[in-house]
């Protein structure tokens, strides 16, 4: 008789090409079988009958502010939240305190994440105008998912925002480099049209289309003239997706839930709980993301989970911190999307798994398949539930989802071979490893 460690049985499995019914058989924290596994055993056995299985979902767009501010979020609350909301692996961003951009603070967060992570975990490591010339090693390094440059808006010493700068971070390595891309001359240039207390609306005013346009397309042009490959991060403008469409050879495209989800009459229901970068915008732009969705344009989606205190988004207008939370709410938000027709399911599983692994070239992650890691975030379609602040693991203990009912919800996620959490329990500590990512070397 064939022995597995687990046995996923009667599940519907999302697999590459569709749906399909059947048992998925795990050994060793790999993915063995799946199929009919009727005649096998294993020393633990899960019914999923009318549950969907799909492939470890994946948030590549976090910041989990450690090291930061602990009241706020940590890697060990914020890798909780991501598997009480069903996603198997994150990759977080550089913009701590202080600043992922050496190999010293690479290393020392790498050491503090052992043991600590609830779910799988890679890094980025920003770039800065002082650590160019490091890029190149420092992309290199494990567990590192991708460089991260801010072309605007960013915190600390993380900004690189004149063309000639630019271009030598695009010639300083390989990889594919992720962007956050609103242009910093004219945000600095319009800052001064807007008084203190107005009403957070004008968020979207002061950071308004251009401003992001004009940052995509001045990266794609040193991007086609260096040929180095560039992932737009929280793309929002419909302008932007557009434009982007020809750019396929040098580009791909990230989508926010938010931009998915809320509108601009979010400002008069939220508040500050609505400021986030690049802003929640109007309709219009809503639907060209779904539009680029459907087509193809859009690689993957991810939360930009960006934790606050409640002082800090309660502040004044444009003193308001500028970032929501997401993570814990990601894949209930999205499987309430396909319930209400809007993608399907697969797609959404192409978008979540698939895609993040396929752009940041995460190894044996992202599909149902023979020799994957054995990550699966398992989900009852039927499920309708509310989302609540008080559900939130993350200390500043607050969503902008708040009282937002969905159908649609993970009841268990397994992160190789480990159930992590099932029914809203988490389970056992934590088993979080570093994702493993292609660098294009070979094995030493």
């Amino acid at each position: 008789m064939t022995s597995f460690d687990l046995i996923l049985r009667g599940g519907r499995c999302v697999l590459p090409w569709g749906e399909v019914d059947a048992d998925v058989g795990v050994r060793a924290g790999r993915i063995a079988a799946i199929g009919d596994l009727r005649s096998a055993a294993a020393a633990q056995e899960i019914d999923c009958e009318g549950l969907h299985v799909l492939p470890g979902l994946i948030d590549p767009h976090v910041h989990l502010r450690d090291p930061g501010d602990p009241a706020v979020e940590t890697i060990p609350t914020g890798t909780k939240a991501a598997i009480l909301g069903g996603i198997t692996a994150v990759f977080d961003m550089p913009n701590t305190n202080p600043s992922i951009t050496s190999q010293k603070a690479l290393e020392d967060k790498r050491a503090y994440a052992e043991g600590k992570t609830w779910c799988d975990i890679g890094f980025y490591v920003g770039a800065g105008m002082s650590n160019i010339p490091d890029l190149a090693a420092l992309e290199l390094q494990p567990d590192v998912c991708a460089v991260k440059v801010f072309a605007g808006s960013s915190t600390g010493d993380l900004l690189v925002g004149d063309d000639a700068s630019l271009e030598r971070v695009m010639r300083s390595g390989r990889r594919r480099i992720s962007y956050h891309s609103e242009d910093e001359y004219r945000l600095q240039e319009r800052k001064p049209l807007y008084a203190a207390g107005g009403p957070h609306r004008l968020h979207a005013e002061w950071r308004d289309v251009e401003c992001a346009f004009l940052g995509t397309r001045r990266l794609m042009a040193l991007a086609r003239e260096t040929g180095r490959g560039a992932h737009i991060l929280h793309v929002s403008t419909a302008e932007e997706l557009e434009y982007l469409r020809d750019f396929r050879d040098v580009a791909t495209v990230e989508v926010l839930v938010n931009h998915l989800s809320q509108t601009d009459e979010a400002y008069d229901r939220l508040g500050g709980y609505a400021v986030m970068n690049p802003p929640i915008r109007d309709e219009r732009h809503m639907k060209a993301a779904w539009a680029a969705v459907a087509d193809g344009t859009v690689d993957c989606i991810g939360s930009d989970h960006a934790p606050h205190s409640r002082e800090a988004k309660e502040r004044p207008w444009p003193a308001t911190a500028a970032g929501l939370t997401g993570v814990q709410t990601l894949a209930p938000i999205m499987l309430d999307h396909v319930n209400a027709g809007r993608l399907s399911l697969t797609r959404m599983v192409d978008l979540m798994a698939a895609g993040p692994a396929r752009v940041y070239g995460a190894i044996a992650k992202g599909r149902l398949c023979a020799g994957y890691d054995a990550d699966f975030t398992v989900v009852d379609m039927k499920r309708t539930r509310t989302i609540e602040n008080s559900w939130i693991a993350s200390p500043c203990g607050w969503t902008p989802f708040d009282g937002q009912t969905v159908t649609g919800w993970p009841v268990m996620t397994i992160i190789r071979g480990h159930v992590a959490m099932r029914e809203d329990e988490v389970l056992g500590t934590p088993t979080g490893r570093p994702v493993r990512f292609d660098t294009g070397l070979a094995p030493a």
